[in-house]
């Protein structure tokens, strides 16, 4: 299988720029060639020099109705290379984006221009979701004089949990978090989470569980019993709509009850519960695992989907 690495983003939202740095690194110089397929011309050009001291071919495909496994299997017969980079069309959805069988995403990169985040964000839901949705790494460049990059990260961790999201200044990185922007109270015993609430504490929970272990929570769920679980466990949950109305999914994390048998799938619980940091086979690691204190039987509440369609201030 030939790896393949995938940058997507909006025009002149640095994708040429850090191509350019990587195929520059000595950890990038190995043996066989180097296909890069640059699908929309920025200000920004790949210099001859450096395509020809790393052993890198370019083609340029402008249309999306090129970009096709046919054109793709032909580059790959005329070229032959070790990998493939390819630079992808902003304004092109990337679930229509189909490979050879014998071409393997190794990496998935977005880019994001913070200073344009909100008007992406507004305008292009849908495009931007299908960039981040499967991305390894979202890196947000030009973040000088942005304030609430906080929001930022809460926005992609709703359609994208496993992502590194990365803030960059002309400075470097730039460290953020949400300690101060939490809706709910961490002192408090338990921990009371309204509908907005449980979607920062879900998102603030994967990235810092520490800030949770020992507490407990109360919060109004769904029930989830995935058919792996043991017996013992089930999901409460909320449905959470991470960037338009497609795009809803459940999030929520394990827990244990020795009522769970009891439960019944999509009834509505309040549940009470202690957090902890817990290897789970289900999760493939360790994460946020619960441990019910008390779970109620209750209506479903007024507003049955955590929305995160609208940025958050």
């Amino acid at each position: 299988m030939k790896p393949v690495y995938v940058i997507n983003g909006f025009l002149d939202s640095g994708k040429t720029d850090f191509f350019r740095y990587t195929l520059a690194q000595p950890y990038f110089k190995t043996k066989g060639k180097t296909l890069l397929i640059v699908c929309e011309e920025g200000e920004n050009e790949y210099e001859e020099k450096l395509l020809q001291s790393t052993n890198t071919v370019l083609e340029l495909i402008e249309d999306e109705a090129d970009f096709n496994v046919s054109k793709l299997t032909a580059l790959d017969n005329k070229y032959d290379p070790e990998r493939i980079l390819i630079e992808y069309n902003g304004m092109w959805n990337f679930k229509n984006m189909h490979l050879p069988k014998k071409w393997g995403i190794e990496q998935q990169i977005s880019m994001i221009d913070a200073s344009s985040f909100r008007l992406y964000y507004t305008n292009m839901k849908s495009l931007l979701a299908e960039q981040i949705r499967n991305s390894d790494m979202i890196l947000f460049n030009r973040c000088d004089g942005i304030e609430d990059l906080a929001s930022y990260k809460r926005n992609i961790k709703a359609i994208n949990q496993r992502a590194d999201i990365i803030f960059e200044d002309e400075n470097g990185e730039v460290d953020v978090t949400l300690d101060e922007d939490l809706p709910f109270d961490l002192k408090a015993d338990p921990i009371e989470l309204d509908n907005y609430g449980y979607g920062m504490f879900y998102l603030d929970a994967l990235d810092h569980v520490e800030r949770y272990e020992g507490k407990k929570v109360r919060f109004t769920a769904m029930v989830m019993k995935p058919s792996e679980f043991p017996e013992n466990n089930f999901v409460p949950g909320r449905m959470i709509m991470g960037c338009c109305a497609n795009d809803m999914q459940f999030l929520g994390f394990a827990c244990e009850y020795d009522g769970a048998k009891n439960l019944k799938e999509k009834e509505w619980v309040l549940i009470t519960a202690e957090v902890e940091k817990k290897y789970v086979k289900e999760y493939d690691g360790e994460g946020p695992f619960l441990k019910a204190v008390s779970v109620e039987k209750t209506s479903e509440p007024k507003e049955p989907v955590v929305d995160f369609t609208a940025p958050q201030a």
